[in-house]
C-alpha cells in the first residue's frame, strides 16, 4: 500500500516526506544519514519534553520583545505544551547517535512544532508560509544553544529520578540494618578475620554510601542548570535580541520548575562540556559503590553450605539447567553489569568531552546518549536491587555468632590489656589447637572468666553503647 506524501525542501532540493508525518524533510534525511543504536530520541521522553520547554521559553521570549506575534506564537507554545505533556512522540524517530552536534534533534523538534502549531491555526502541514520551523519556532537560536540546554535539562529530570531510587535503597539498608542490630558477624579485611561489629553496622554502612551518591547528584545538577540560551552560534550571540538570554532563561525557570541561571559566559558554556564530564564521573561513582556492595552481597550470601553463608539472598529464580537446585545471586550481578556498562559510558564522555575542537563540541550528542543510558540503567537496576534483593534478606545468626566464637579476631579486644606479643601467641594456639580464645586466657591464668566477659562484651566488641538494646545479647561467651 502506498503512502501518501508531501514535498518539502531544503538547501539540498527536494525530498518526500509522509504526508501524515509532523515531521518535515530535515528529519528525514536524519533518518536516512543516522542508523546506529536503534535507539530514536522518542526513547527517552524526558529529552522531548526537555526541548519542547526550551522552545516554548524562547517563544515566550520573542513573544515579549516583539519579535514574534501574538498568533503564531500562541499556537507555537500550545504546540510545545502538548509536547511536554508527553504527545507526539512518535515524531521524534532520529538515533539518539548522530552527526551536526545535534543539528538534527532540534530541526526535528523545530519541525514537529511547526506543524502542529499550523494544525492548530487552521493550515495544513508543511505549509510554512504561514509558520516556519526556522524562521518562527528557531527564531533567535541555535543548535549550539537549544541542544545542550535541552540535554542538561533533560539529565536533571534523570537524575531526579535516580535520586529517588537511591533514597528507596537507603532506606531499605536502614530497614535490614535495625533488623540486624543484634546480630553479631565478623568483620573481615583483606577477607581475613578482623574485629566483631554487627551485620545491622554493616547494612547501616551501606545506606550511608548510598546516601552520600544522593547528595553529590544534587550538587551535579546544579551544574547543569547554567543556562547559555541567546549565545547562539558560539557564545557571542550574534542574531539575537540583547534582552533574550536573561528573558529566555528565566522563562525556562519558570517552565521547567528547576533553578536555571544564566551561564557567566556564554562563549566559555557553548564549548566547555566539564559539567557533563563531572556529572558523568559522579554515575560512575554511584555504579562504583553499588557494585562494591553487590560484591559483598555474593561474597557474604555464598553457599549455601561451603561458602561463607552469613546472609540468605532471596530465591528469584532456578540458578542452573543441569544443577538442580542452585540458586545464583543474579540481582546483584545485574547491578555489577549495569556498573560495568555505567563506566564504560563515563570513558566515552571523557573522550567525547576532551575531542571538542575550538568554539564547539560536536560530540554531545554521544555524551547525551551514554549519559541518559547510564542514568536510566542505573535507577532501574537500583529499584530491581532494592525490592526485588535488599528487601528479602535474612541472617543466619546461628553460623555468624559462631563464626564470632571461634575466631581469633577477637584477641585483639584484649590487645591493650596483655599487649601485641602476647596476643600474638594466644591467636596462634587457638588457631593449633582449636580452642577459644577466651578458653585459653582463662587457662592460662591471664585473666579471670569475669574480666574476659567484661573485655570480649559483644557490645563492647561492635562499638556499641553499653546499655544493651533491643534485647542484645551482653556476651560473646
Amino acid at each position: 500500500m502506498s503512502v501518501e506524501t508531501r514535498i518539502e525542501k531544503d538547501s539540498l532540493g527536494e525530498l518526500s516526506v509522509p504526508a501524515a508525518a509532523y515531521y518535515g524533510v530535515h528529519t528525514a534525511r536524519a533518518l536516512s544519514n543516522f542508523r546506529v543504536t536503534g535507539q530514536a530520541m522518542s526513547t527517552y521522553p524526558a529529552l522531548i519534553a526537555a526541548l519542547a520547554t526550551v522552545k516554548q521559553a524562547a517563544c515566550q521570549a520573542n513573544r515579549d520583545l516583539g519579535l514574534l506575534d501574538e498568533r503564531p506564537a500562541d499556537a507555537i507554545v500550545a504546540a510545545c505544551t502538548e509536547l511536554r505533556s508527553g504527545r507526539l512522540l512518535s515524531q521524534f524517530p532520529i538515533d539518539l547517535l548522530q552527526g551536526g552536534a545535534g543539528t538534527s534533534s532540534n530541526m526535528n523538534a523545530n519541525e514537529v512544532i511547526a506543524n502542529r502549531a499550523l494544525e492548530i491555526l487552521g493550515f495544513e502541514r508543511g505549509n510554512y508560509a504561514e509558520l516556519d520551523p526556522l524562521a518562527h519556532v528557531n527564531l533567535g537560536q541555535s543548535t549550539n544553544d537549544v541542544y545542550p540546554t535541552a540535554i542538561k535539562l533533560c539529565l536533571v529530570t534523570h537524575i531526579r529520578i535516580l535520586s529517588a531510587a537511591l533514597g528507596g535503597l537507603a532506606d531499605q539498608f536502614d530497614r535490614k540494618a535495625t533488623e540486624f542490630a543484634d546480630v553479631i558477624k565478623m568483620g573481615r579485611t583483606q577477607l581475613q578475620d578482623a574485629v566483631p561489629m554487627t551485620l545491622g553496622q554493616e547494612f547501616g554502612a551501606y545506606a550511608t554510601m548510598v546516601r552520600e551518591d544522593r547528595a553529590r547528584l544534587a550538587e551535579g545538577a546544579l551544574l547543569l542548570l547554567e543556562c547559555h540560551l541567546g549565545g547562539t552560534a558560539i557564545g557571542t550571540g550574534i542574531n539575537g535580541h540583547p534582552d533574550y538570554p536573561e528573558l529566555a532563561c528565566r522563562y525556562l525557570a519558570e517552565l521547567s520548575g528547576e533553578p536555571v541561571v544564566p551561564a557567566p559566559d556564554p562563549i566559555e558554556a557553548t564549548q566547555d562540556c566539564g559539567s557533563f564530564v563531572q556529572v558523568s564521573g559522579i554515575l560512575k561513582r554511584v555504579a562504583v559503590k553499588l557494585s562494591k556492595i553487590c560484591n559483598d552481597l555474593r561474597l557474604v550470601s555464598s553457599g549455601p553450605v561451603a561458602g561463607l553463608r552469613e546472609i540468605n539472598l532471596p530465591a528469584v529464580q532456578a540458578g542452573s539447567s543441569i544443577m538442580p537446585g542452585k540458586v545464583n545471586p543474579v540481582i546483584p550481578e545485574l547491578v555489577n553489569q549495569v556498573a560495568f556498562e555505567v563506566i564504560g559510558n563515563d570513558l566515552t564522555v571523557t573522550m567525547a568531552a576532551e575531542a571538542g575542537q575550538l568554539q564547539l563540541n560536536a560530540f554531545e550528542p554521544v555524551i547525551a546518549f551514554s549519559m541518559l543510558q547510564s542514568s536510566t540503567h542505573l535507577s532501574a537496576a537500583i529499584d530491581t536491587l532494592a525490592t526485588e534483593c535488599i528487601a528479602g534478606i535474612t541472617a543466619n545468626r546461628g553460623h555468624l555468632a559462631e563464626g564470632v566464637r571461634n575466631s581469633i579476631g577477637v584477641v585483639t579486644a584484649l590487645s591493650p590489656r596483655l599487649g601485641y606479643k602476647a596476643c600474638a601467641r594466644v591467636a596462634e594456639l587457638a588457631l593449633a589447637t582449636g580452642e577459644s580464645i577466651a578458653d585459653i586466657v582463662v587457662a592460662e591464668g591471664v585473666l579471670s572468666r569475669e574480666q574476659v566477659e567484661e573485655l570480649l562484651s559483644i557490645r563492647r566488641l561492635a562499638g556499641l553503647p553499653p546499655v544493651p538494646d533491643r534485647g542484645t545479647p551482653d556476651r560473646v561467651i
